[in-house]
C-alpha cells in the first residue's frame, strides 16, 4: 500500500466505505460505475451501460494495483486514500495471465505460484495460487491447455456457484456490508 494512502487513513480514519463504484471484469479490466451505470443494474453487464466506463488511465491503473487487497471477510477493495472502495467482481478477485515461459501473473502483474486448478460446468478454468483464486484469461486458454496436457495442472471439477464459499471471496461486498 502506498505511504500516502496510509497517511491519509491515519489523518481521516472515519471516511465511509464506498460500494458499487468500481468493478473488475473477466479480462482483468477495471470499470468505474457512476450513478447512471449503477442505476442500470448490477455489474454483470446484462443491461447495456451497467458495467460503466473502463478505466484506461495508466497512472490510475497503477494506483489501483498497488492498493488492491481483501479484508478478513473476502471482500476485495481498492484503498483510495482514506476511503475503502469495494470492488464488484464479475467472476473472481484475480484474473490470471499465463506467460510463454510457464509463469503465471495476476491482472495487476504480480507473479504467483499455482497450487491447484479447477474447471467449472461452463468450461471456465480457475487457478488457486499463493495470491488467491483467479480465472484464467480467455486469451490464455491455449497455454492453459498445454499445461494440462503436460500434466502440470490437473483440474478438479467445481460448481461455479460454490466458488465464493469454497475459496473465501465475495463477488458483491455491498450485499454483506450495506444492509
Amino acid at each position: 500500500m502506498d505511504d500516502i494512502v496510509k497517511q491519509a487513513m491515519t489523518k481521516w480514519p472515519n471516511v465511509p466505505d464506498c460500494y458499487g463504484w468500481l468493478g473488475l471484469d473477466t479480462r482483468g479490466n477495471w470499470f468505474m460505475r457512476d450513478e447512471r451505470a449503477q442505476a442500470c443494474g448490477p455489474f454483470d453487464g446484462a443491461v447495456p451501460g451497467s458495467k460503466g466506463d473502463e478505466v484506461r488511465h495508466g497512472k490510475l491503473l497503477d494506483f489501483i494495483a498497488r492498493n488492491y487487497a481483501a479484508d478478513a471477510r473476502g471482500c476485495w477493495y481498492f484503498q483510495n486514500g482514506p476511503q475503502r472502495v469495494f470492488v464488484e467482481l464479475l467472476a473472481t478477485p484475480l484474473i490470471w495471465r499465463l506467460q510463454p515461459d510457464g509463469s503465471v501473473q495476476d491482472h495487476i502483474g504480480r507473479k504467483a505460484q499455482v497450487q491447484g486448478s479447477w474447471l467449472d460446468e461452463q468450461g471456465h478454468l480457475y487457478l488457486e495460487a499463493d495470491l488467491g483464486l483467479g480465472l484464467v484469461h480467455s486469451q490464455d486458454m491455449t497455454l492453459a491447455a498445454q499445461a494440462v496436457e503436460l500434466g502440470q495442472w490437473q483440474p478438479q471439477e467445481v460448481l461455479q456457484v460454490r466458488l465464493q464459499q469454497q475459496f473465501g471471496f465475495v463477488k458483491s461486498p455491498e450485499t454483506l456490508y450495506k444492509k
